[in-house]
């Protein structure tokens, strides 16, 4: 599911606001002990992030999908996508390892969840990480009020903010208005090898 992108930050009653995190896409599959990310072009990643893979197969739901976003946090923990890359530049910066920032439950225990609103797929999205340990976080949720939420955007130097529908069902591969985001930061260029601009 995809969200779709506007310029200016809102407010819409019985909305919810996350942070918008800057790493790659993942979809995390879980059969028993057997784990498999696979990005949004699904490309394998599972060799690549082995943490990850390790700490979803140590959850006790014996089923599991996962939809969220692969990222590596700076000392102000806000996240960057070219610290993912090979060879970047952190200019001596503290870097997290690689985290699994889950932000949406589509299947658990035996029950596919696409139908449930947003709202009670987040409830089965925590439930199922409480006690998670290692690189697995829920995301951010923010302010509920919009503008709120986008002033903490800015407070913190994230990339942006994702609104959603909290009735909202899950559409895989399609964008929709039931998800919108708004970017805080524009980038040429990765962390260190280029300029990078916020809005004012």
């Amino acid at each position: 599911m995809l969200a779709a992108e506007v310029k200016r930050p809102f407010h819409k009653p019985g909305w919810v606001y996350e942070e918008k995190y800057d790493g790659y896409r993942a979809v995390v599959y879980k059969d028993g002990k057997s784990v498999r990310i696979l990005s949004r072009n699904l490309k394998d990643l599972t060799a690549q992030f082995p943490e990850v893979a390790a700490a979803v197969a140590r959850l006790r739901a014996p089923s599991l999908v996962l939809d969220g976003e692969i990222a590596v946090f700076d000392e102000r923990l806000v996240s960057h996508l070219g610290y993912l890359r090979p060879g970047h530049a952190n200019a001596g910066k503290l870097l997290t390892p690689p985290v699994l920032v889950a932000f949406d439950c589509l299947f658990a225990r035996g029950k596919e969840l696409f139908q449930e609103p947003l709202q009670r797929r987040r409830a089965r999205l925590e439930k199922e990480l409480a006690r998670a340990e290692g690189p697995l976080l829920v995301a951010r949720r923010l302010d509920a009020d919009g503008l709120q939420a986008w002033e903490e955007v800015k407070a913190h130097g994230w990339e942006g903010l994702i609104a959603k529908d909290a009735a909202s069902r899950y559409e895989p591969d399609t964008r929709t208005r039931s998800w919108i985001k708004v970017k805080y930061k524009v980038r040429v260029g990765w962390p260190g090898e280029g300029i990078e601009y916020t809005r004012g």
